[in-house]
């Protein structure tokens, strides 16, 4: 096929949701048959046209978008809660592919892949130490579903290396990062994104924290950005009684279409917290909002993203998509709360410009006008449309512990490397020394020889990096945890992880000071 006939089926699947005028698609056919047959160079024609494709959506709005084939699939995996691989959590450390965990129930873990083994070897030609990237990783090990890749791995205690075969399989991309009971009535839930196994996640981590005695509940919707409507629909309703309205969307091509409550869930009665800071976007606002103007729960934290907009996918014949918006939506009170993108560069500074004119720290900052007020449908509280959700509580960033010589460890990912080669060194010590992740939170300590293996580490790898005094004292308290977290997350998992590392995370930290309080109860909420 020709790249003009692949342009042109590309714009008529377009112009099915976005209508060109008749003169206006033969212009376009026009152009691209001058540049074919008179341009001075030869062209490259899957190039042309997916930039006239990219060019066109970009003139719609910010969340209209086009994913070419290649990428399609990565595209899909946090939608689907899903992808196919071998099963293995890894690390690129000095060109080297580390295993730093196995999927439970993957692949890898099935054949007796461990921890700290090091895949050297991919169909046998070798690829550590020449470079090897995270995408390139992917491309070698993920594959299509029931296909075999043989790998060669490095182990500590052999001489020789191991050969597996290992049988691509689907591995799950968790929604719910972590959940765990704070103390015995307040049970947390971290959810990262709104996928197709979201609900059931959720519903499992309801189901085991009530077992535990939970009676409130904090959500996490920090840095969430979203996913699938339906998802945050059904999600929503887990925690809304009788047929409550939940959303409501509609567009030109789309009649509004109302989404309700319809089932009863695992948590309408209780205390409800969730939090929200600037990168929620999207159904999390669908999910926060809601709990909002119907008084359920209390959000806590900073302003929301402000995305309102729909998009559906549609597919293009050569196996690319289009992700394109069509219909808004609208939190149950009518708010529709997506910040204005008449302006391309201000949106995409939008965050940026957020921070440099105080609304992290200062709720004063955040100025909005009369017209976008609305009011809760119970207890008629004032809330606002537009530019995201606005939390009922505040909570300031907090940089008071963030020095410069603190980023730039962290940015040169050395913490990470230390600790993965710290337990690697002394797995079978830890693990005798802190059989339990309780014994562990309870008594490993950064102590001062501890940090001197650290510093020394950092001062081998990144000589340029030069220990600050001053700025440490500022930031050691972090520093301390952020290496305790990591260990947690390589001797344990990520959510020993997130446990430990929440204990900075102040917006969590005054949601369970408001529950503890009983400030929860101030508000009149539903409980």
């Amino acid at each position: 096929m020709s790249w003009k006939l692949i342009i042109l089926e590309s714009l008529l699947l377009i112009s099915s949701c976005f209508v060109f005028g008749q003169n206006n698609a033969y212009k376009i056919s026009e152009v691209y048959n001058n540049i074919n047959r008179f341009y001075v160079d030869t062209i490259d024609e899957k190039k042309i046209s997916e930039a006239a494709i990219i060019a066109m959506l970009e003139k719609l709005d910010p969340h209209s978008a086009y994913i070419p084939k290649e990428e399609l699939m990565e595209a899909q995996t946090s939608i689907n809660g899903s992808f196919v691989g071998v099963g293995i959590r890894f690390q690129l450390i000095k060109d080297t592919l580390n295993v730093v965990a196995t999927i439970p129930g993957g692949p890898c873990e099935k054949l007796g892949v461990l921890p700290g083994d090091k895949i050297v070897m991919v169909e046998g030609k070798n690829i550590a130490g020449i470079g090897l990237k995270n995408d390139e990783v992917r491309s070698k090990l993920m594959g299509e579903l029931g296909t075999k890749v043989n790998i060669s791995i490095a182990r500590r205690s052999q001489k020789e290396l191991i050969e597996f075969t290992v049988t691509r399989d689907k591995i799950p991309v968790n929604s719910v990062d972590t959940y765990y009971m704070i103390d015995k009535e307040n049970g947390y839930i971290k959810l990262n994104s709104f996928s197709r196994t979201t609900v059931q996640e959720v519903q499992d981590a309801l189901r085991s924290l009530k077992a535990k005695g939970m009676k409130n509940l904090i959500f996490d919707l920090q840095g969430n950005g979203g996913g699938l409507l339906e998802a945050a629909h059904k999600l929503a309703d887990e925690f809304l009684s009788g047929d409550k309205l939940i959303v409501y969307s509609e567009g030109k091509a789309y009649p509004r279409e109302d989404r309700k409550a319809n089932k009863l869930g695992l948590f309408e009665n209780g205390r409800l917290i969730i939090l929200t800071d600037e990168y929620s976007a999207s159904a999390s606002e669908i999910l926060s909002g809601a709990m909002q103007d119907w008084d359920r729960g209390l959000v806590i934290g900073r302003r929301t993203f402000g995305k309102g907009l729909v998009q559906r996918p549609m597919g293009l014949s050569d196996g690319s998509e289009i992700r394109l918006t069509v219909a808004r939506y609208f939190t149950p009170s009518g708010r529709f709360i997506q910040k204005p993108y008449d302006d391309p560069e201000e949106y995409k500074k939008d965050i940026t410009q957020r921070f440099l004119n105080g609304e992290f720290t200062n709720a004063d900052s955040i100025k909005l006008p009369d017209s976008l007020k609305f009011y809760t449908l119970n207890k008629k509280r004032l809330v606002y449309a537009g530019g995201g959700i606005m939390p009922d509580v505040f909570v300031s960033l907090d940089t008071s512990m963030v020095s410069k010589y603190y980023s730039s460890l962290v940015q040169s990912g050395l913490i990470n490397t230390f600790c993965f080669n710290y337990v690697n060194d002394n797995r079978s010590l830890l693990k005798s020394r802190y059989p339990t992740f309780d014994n562990f939170k309870a008594n490993f300590q950064c102590d001062e020889a501890f940090m001197r293996l650290f510093f020394d580490y950092v001062k081998k790898e990144k000589e340029d990096l030069q220990f600050d005094e001053e700025q440490y004292k500022v930031s050691e308290k972090i520093i301390k945890l952020r290496l305790t977290s990591l260990l947690a997350q390589d001797i344990f998992s990520s959510n020993e992880m997130y446990e430990l590392f929440n204990q900075d995370n102040e917006i969590l930290q005054k949601a369970i000071m408001i529950l503890k309080s009983k400030e929860y109860d101030k508000f009149g909420l539903e409980k």
